[in-house]
């Protein structure tokens, strides 16, 4: 995998956390979670989950947050 892949997909998992702490400031402590789960820890840290999030701005963000709120509120 080439260092601009990598670049590519730690800027968007950077992009995607940041915006769900952006819109979630109130629910940080979940949010962490969240993040956590959604990318894992430690040695099963797969950054490139947050690739299904790579559409234009707008989808990507209707999107995700559809992701925490689900997460949120499981049915």
């Amino acid at each position: 995998m080439g260092l601009g892949t990598k670049n590519r997909q730690n800027q968007t998992a950077d992009f995607c956390k940041q915006h769900l702490r952006a819109v979630n400031a109130d629910k940080l402590a979940l949010v962490e979670e969240f993040i956590h789960e959604f990318e894992g820890t430690g040695k099963n840290l797969d950054v490139t989950r947050w690739s299904e999030f790579t559409d234009n701005t707008e989808e990507m963000h209707k999107r995700l947050d559809e992701e925490f709120g689900k997460w949120l509120n499981p049915a």
